[in-house]
């Protein structure tokens, strides 16, 4: 079995999301598995030099772009025994950051076309190339009408995989010729509500569309998930799949991690006391063993759930006897609120804006609880890795978090969950976790409990393969 992953950004050489920790991980444990997975993605100025001084020049060709030719220059290199390929053109991706310019669309375009007309020079026919969101949804669309029957790409198969359904790739319909280079008669294919959408073209044309949980899967049939696919996806609804995402035990792991004050594990967790007393030093908190620190480690934007978090934290803050410790930036409403609340509450609120990796650790590990309170969620990889150190994660139920953490009511689960999207049911369930944490015999249970669960990537990469060896009919 031969996959060629390909995706817009992959850590370590470009990051702005959870795609790149997949890009990251996934290849790795396929390969584990003996599965041939080769990893492409865009060669962006922004790539650390360390990366680039290791490319190997391979070929350049000229790539079709609408009605025009576009210099693409292919280079490798391999990565913790994966091999990378890059796609290079200054034009497009001599930029600062990955996404937002005026002309993504033509970008993606040329990006998505390039992964097939590299294929010749690769020394590896795929038997599936694995694209993911709308940055590469167009590469089933130009396999299907322009590769399927070309000498040298027979019976490749195309794999889908939405990370976030919120982000399609819409555009207006004259790009259709001039940027994506499609006929009138062809732009059923990528034409939704009036509009150019890149994600319903890779939906309609992929051998297999998977979301990174299944519980997302389902719930993007529904038209208060969907953005306005809901009818797209129902037709499609038989290759659809969700796979859980994992998380890659290497990096996320407290008993050899360098960025943390102390090792610990769910065999010996007398190191995360020490953490947690670093943590609440740093963050200028009074280091206090016998208070709860909840951490919050998020984008700080609506659909995480902050308008939950705005509406009743001062009620926690005022009512219960918890230090809360939150890193993350994102719009201004929430991060203003956090400013304010952490001058109404000094001692009881530390707020960094921007992120560290760094400092997420050590929040990780130096909490006792994690909150995620998301409105949607399509996997989410916070949750895992509160659960890896020990934090116990309070989630409302959707899409991954659903999927990875189940309440402790009945003494069986590894969180505390909430079902409605209300405030004060996330507030009982915050009540519920302190409450827990003062029973040190069980909230030791329960740490155990969560510490023990397996979200590594052997798991997601043996749904994966069954998938692909139905995809290519083994």
């Amino acid at each position: 079995m031969k996959v060629l992953y390909a995706a817009s950004e992959a850590r370590p050489f470009s990051v702005s999301g959870g795609l790149a920790d997949v890009a990251c991980s996934l290849p790795r444990a396929l390969r584990k598995r003996l599965i041939g997975c080769r990893l492409i993605t865009p060669l962006y100025d922004t790539i650390a030099q360390e990366y680039k001084d290791k490319m190997e020049f391979v070929t350049h060709i000229t790539v079709p772009v609408a009605w025009r030719r576009q210099y693409c220059g292919l280079f490798r290199m391999s990565l913790d025994g994966v091999i990378c390929y890059f796609i290079d053109n200054q034009y497009y991706f001599k930029r600062e950051g990955l996404y937002g310019y005026y002309d993504d669309a033509e970008r993606f375009a040329f990006f998505a076309r390039a992964i097939l007309e590299v294929i010749p020079y690769l020394d590896f026919k795929p038997d599936i190339i694995h694209c993911n969101d709308w940055q590469t949804a167009l590469t089933p669309v130009y396999y299907s009408l322009f590769y399927a029957n070309r000498e040298g790409f027979e019976n490749i198969k195309t794999v889908f995989t939405i990370h976030n359904i919120q982000y399609q790739g819409k555009y207006g319909m004259e790009l259709l010729s001039d940027v994506l280079g499609l006929s009138p008669d062809e732009a059923r294919y990528v034409e939704y509500d009036g509009c150019v959408n890149l994600l319903k073209g890779g939906i309609e044309c992929a051998d297999k569309v998977t979301t990174v949980s299944p519980t997302y899967a389902k719930e993007i049939l529904d038209p208060w998930y969907s953005h306005g696919l809901d009818g797209i996806l129902r037709e499609r609804e038989w290759k659809l799949q969700g796979i859980l995402n994992g998380i890659g035990y290497d990096i996320y792991d407290p008993s050899a991690d360098e960025n943390i004050a102390a090792a610990f594990s769910a065999e010996d967790p007398s190191g995360k006391a020490v953490c947690k007393a670093a943590l609440q030093k740093e963050a200028g908190l009074a280091e206090r063993a016998d208070v709860p620190v909840m951490g919050i480690v998020s984008r700080l934007v609506s659909h995480k759930g902050f308008d939950l978090v705005e509406a009743v934290l001062d009620e926690l803050l005022s009512n219960a006897d918890i230090q809360v410790v939150v890193l993350g930036s994102g719009e201004w409403q929430y991060e203003n609120f956090f400013r304010e609340a952490q001058a109404r509450h000094p001692d009881k609120l530390s707020l960094r804006l921007g992120f560290s990796a760094e400092y997420a650790k050590r929040i990780y590990a130096g909490s006792d609880l994690f909150l995620m309170p998301s409105k949607s969620e399509p996997c989410g990889l916070s949750q895992m890795i509160a659960l890896r150190y020990g934090s116990v994660p309070i989630v409302r139920e959707t899409g991954g978090l659903k999927d990875t953490v189940f309440d402790s009511g009945l003494y069986e689960g590894n969180g505390f969950t909430f079902s409605n999207y209300n405030a004060h049911d996330m507030l009982h369930a915050i009540y519920r976790a302190v409450e827990g944490y003062h029973d040190a015999e069980g909230w030791a249970i329960l740490r155990k409990r969560a510490m023990e669960c397996d979200n590594s990537w052997k798991n997601a990469a043996g749904e994966y393969i069954k998938m692909y060896n139905k995809v290519v009919g083994k």
